[in-house]
């Protein structure tokens, strides 16, 4: 099998987790290169479901090694959490996972930080999981971020104290909340040098030494590319590069050892927090459209992370588009067609209208953007049930000739479809 890197290509929540389990048994390597427990992974199998944060989806799976890349953030008590109910259940993590010497670690006063920001800002906060990534990774720009590696260092001591004078600074006198105890961190620490140290590897000469064996490996990304620090819809981003390019600097490979990259986007589309999303139809705030009420209602529109309902609309051709360019997609999965069962039409946004303009791609402004209109084209639904079908040729008419179009609009073929939630429910073209 060839080295895939897999993203999502629309606002995260695609169906990754699923894809990657799949995809998982044919290589020998799934390697995690950037976000941090903000990513909810949700795989089923059979009437098991299993929700990964941190730990690779690649993990319930016999000979698949696991890497956590150096772009990832990493909280010690929510991997721990993960290795613990994978341990219940029978997986043997500590022989099948590996963590990156120089992966950053979310540590308490990263999350205070991160709810104290977005209380402070109101209406107008970002919508963050509240659970320190932004932090975490503005201390790795800043040079004063703590690495696994870190815990075997004489100065951590250090580090911990200025980390924490600085950010409990910011805490008590600007934002007007609760200092973060020294205790508080250290228990932390304690609990990753016992169960992460352990773990730790140099994850970037693993992946050499195992490319030069002829080992195939699978590059896991989270969120989505609408969701990329640099090309997603700044601010109301995550804070790192979602992007394919990303599995590059946050694993330490060459570009040599990728050879597709596997756009993954669901049917329809969806957001979970704050910022524009110009096909929306329903939300928990008031939009409440019939079509896009289905979508959340039949698609159980909720993260799987945050547990938050998502925002649901028709499928954005503008989006994906933008993130096959921008991340250099060669094939998309589709998931959730099934979703669209029972639908009289079917709508596909093909362009944004602004001022009696008509604009083909994502524009770099957010307030542009949500100052947008979709322009749709409509088409038949069916009334057929796609739900666990395998096979292509079983497909509704209407339904072949949906995926048709988004191949046409958004320049890339469909090499997998998705009909429902479990393993088997796939079809590979």
């Amino acid at each position: 099998m060839a080295n895939i890197v897999a993203i999502g290509v629309q606002w995260g929540d695609e169906g990754k987790g699923k894809i990657v389990d799949l995809l998982a048994p044919e290589v020998d390597v799934v390697a995690r290169f950037q976000g941090g427990p903000n990513a909810g992974h949700t795989l089923v199998i059979g009437d098991k479901k299993t929700v990964l944060h941190l730990v690779p989806s690649g993990i319930l799976h016999d000979n698949t090694l696991c890497l956590i890349g150096n772009g990832t953030v990493v909280a010690p008590e929510t991997i721990v959490e993960e290795m613990n109910t994978l341990i219940r259940a029978g997986i043997p993590v500590a022989q099948r996972l590996k963590i990156s010497d120089r992966c950053q670690l979310i540590l308490p006063y990263h999350r205070a930080l991160d709810v104290a920001r977005e209380i402070a800002k109101g209406k107008a906060k970002i919508g963050t999981t509240g659970r320190g990534i932004g932090p975490a990774y503005e201390d790795k720009t800043a040079r004063r971020g703590i690495r696994l590696i870190d815990l075997t260092s004489n100065d951590l001591d250090a580090k911990i104290s200025e980390n924490l004078e600085w950010t409990n600074f910011l805490l008590t006198k600007y934002f007007k909340t609760d200092a973060v105890s020294r205790a508080d961190v250290d228990e932390v620490l304690d609990l990753a040098r016992e169960r992460l140290l352990p773990l730790m590897a140099d994850v970037s000469l693993i992946l050499q030494e195992r490319h030069k064996a002829g080992d195939s490996m699978l590059f896991e990304g989270a969120q989505g590319t609408m969701l990329d620090v640099d090309f997603g819809t700044y601010p109301f981003v995550t804070s790192s590069n979602t992007v394919s390019g990303a599995a590059m600097a946050g694993l330490g490979i060459g570009p040599a050892m990728i050879d597709e990259v596997l756009g993954i986007c669901k049917a329809y589309t969806t957001r979970v927090g704050a910022g524009p999303f110009p096909t929306e139809l329903y939300n928990a705030e008031g939009m409440n459209d019939a079509a896009g009420k289905h979508l959340a209602e039949k698609g159980q529109e909720f993260g799987a992370t945050t547990g938050r309902p998502r925002r649901t609309g028709w499928f954005d051709a503008v989006v994906v588009r933008h993130a096959v360019r921008v991340a250099g997609v060669t094939g998309l999965a589709v998931t959730k067609l099934d979703v669209l069962d029972g639908l009289s039409e079917v709508k596909l946004c093909v362009a944004y209208e602004r001022n009696g303009e008509y604009l083909q791609s994502i524009p770099a402004d957010a307030g542009v953007l949500n100052e947008c209109t979709p322009v749709y084209e409509t088409l038949p639904g069916w009334a057929e049930n796609t739900f666990g079908l395998t096979d292509m040729a079983q497909l509704p008419k209407n339904a072949k000739t949906l995926l048709d179009r988004i191949e046409e609009v958004c320049g890339c073929p469909v090499t997998m479809l998705s009909t429902g939630p479990d393993r088997e429910h796939i079809c590979r073209l």
